[in-house]
């Protein structure tokens, strides 16, 4: 066999390996979402992780950075044009239309995955990057939004994210947007001059992304820019009207943020993100990187893709991002540790810990190591986080063959619960010893 040479290849630039206890935080924010998902029975899909590019180009919009500048697009063997998905909601889009998902309208869809964009990596952000994702699709009336809303904000307080407010704003119905936009493009051509050169460029094709734009030279003339407010048809003010009356029934906080939009012409009405507070552990963790969770109505997406008219909304969330906030113990499940005292006895520790496996009803965790035993198992198992070590011992009698020894300090819940699953093994381990 011919031998290699060479430097050990690196991860690409803009992956992560996701291990310890970051790899815990994460699966602890899927498996909550999974939790909520299923309370507000929103169905699971999976997506391809790649489509047609258009698919994306349609969607998102030619002009945006995602679609110009950041999208992973290649050619396949045949010639055609694919692309690594950026975003799930295009997809999901795609697959309503081509798969006669509207039978299922009003649908509530979740997923979860990994996205791709080529951008600049940082604290939060990644090329290879993970979402979870909610949509309703083929709803139009604005207790879709409240639903989607409370969701989000249940899944906040489910992961124990503190110290993030939910920011809403309406972008008001098709003739409210054009009417408000015409007026943006006034006002800011008046000042084109001392614009952002990327504020320049946005102004006839995207104004409304001038309003928030970061760059100093902007603010300026933002903060005096035409709000929606006064372009709202009586219908538009009183979605808004229900959606606000909704989330403050749901008991969700919310607050006004008017420069919060969404510049592509099919979102319609709710936009809305959920940003950490000023000073907040959560602000200090996400460092620039400032939205935890962020979505809208986009009822034009589907005339965008050659679809009928169809309302919908929805919301998406970095993994990543809402795994740096999580903290604490994800699993709370007791951990018991299956230990041989002899190497004689491994062979009998392993059927116990193969039919506590099978018995446990989700109760507890079993661990176990494939070689040593006594002390130094057990130390390496109190170094793992167990709550309790069940020695197995070489004894005459076979009711003092198992020993249980709490590790944790502070109740012995986890021993007590083990008392009563160890009660229920075959014969002959009915009495066992144990202490702490």
């Amino acid at each position: 066999m011919a031998k290699t040479s060479g430097k050990t290849p690196q991860a690409i630039r803009g992956t992560q390996d996701i291990f310890g206890p970051d790899a815990e935080a994460f699966a602890h924010v899927v498996e909550t979402f999974e939790r909520v998902r299923r309370l507000y029975r929103f169905r699971r899909a999976e997506m391809p992780v790649f489509e047609r590019t258009e698919v994306f180009a349609r969607s998102i919009g030619e002009t945006t950075d995602i679609v110009s500048k950041e999208m992973y697009s290649f050619k396949d063997r045949g010639g055609e044009s694919l692309t690594l998905r950026p975003e799930f909601t295009a997809g999901i889009a795609r697959a309503w239309l081509t798969n006669g998902w509207q039978q299922h309208a009003p649908l509530k869809i979740a997923t979860h995955g990994p996205l791709f964009r080529y951008e600049r990596p940082q604290k939060g952000r990644y090329r290879q990057f993970h979402q979870i994702d909610a949509e309703v699709i083929g709803a139009a009336e604005p207790q879709a939004d409240v639903e989607l809303l409370a969701m989000a904000d249940q899944l906040l307080r489910e992961l124990g994210i503190e110290g993030v407010t939910l920011q809403l704003n309406t972008l008001g119905d098709a003739d409210s947007r054009e009417a408000w936009r015409a007026a943006l493009v006034e006002h800011f051509r008046a000042v084109k001059g001392e614009l952002s050169e990327d504020s320049q460029d946005r102004l006839e094709k995207n104004p409304l992304r001038i309003l928030d734009s970061k760059d100093p030279r902007d603010r300026t003339f933002v903060a005096d820019a035409p709000k929606i407010d006064a372009f709202l048809s009586d219908q538009a003010l009183a979605f808004f009207e229900s959606v606000t009356g909704g989330l403050d029934a749901a008991g969700v906080k919310w607050r006004r943020a008017e420069s919060l939009v969404r510049g592509l012409d099919y979102y319609r009405h709710t936009a809305f993100e959920f940003v950490p507070d000023e000073g907040s552990a959560a602000a200090n963790a996400l460092g620039s990187q400032s939205t935890v969770l962020g979505g809208g109505r986009y009822d034009g997406l589907m005339e965008s893709l050659g679809g009928a008219p169809t309302p919908a909304v929805g919301w998406a969330a970095g993994i990543e991002r809402l795994a740096m906030l999580v903290g604490g113990v994800f699993d709370p499940t007791p951990v018991y540790a299956v230990v041989p005292d002899q190497p004689a006895m491994r062979e009998e520790a392993d059927r116990i810990a193969f039919h506590l496996r099978q018995n446990s009803r989700k109760d507890f965790h079993v661990w176990t190591a494939y070689r040593g035993h006594g002390k130094k198992l057990a130390e390496k198992a109190k170094k793992d986080g167990v709550d309790a070590i069940l020695f197995v011992r070489q004894a005459d009698n076979p009711n003092d063959v198992l020993h249980l020894t709490n590790v944790k300090a502070g109740p012995n819940d986890a021993m007590t619960d083990l008392w009563s699953i160890l009660a229920r093994l075959p014969e002959p381990y009915k009495s066992l010893s144990g202490e702490g």
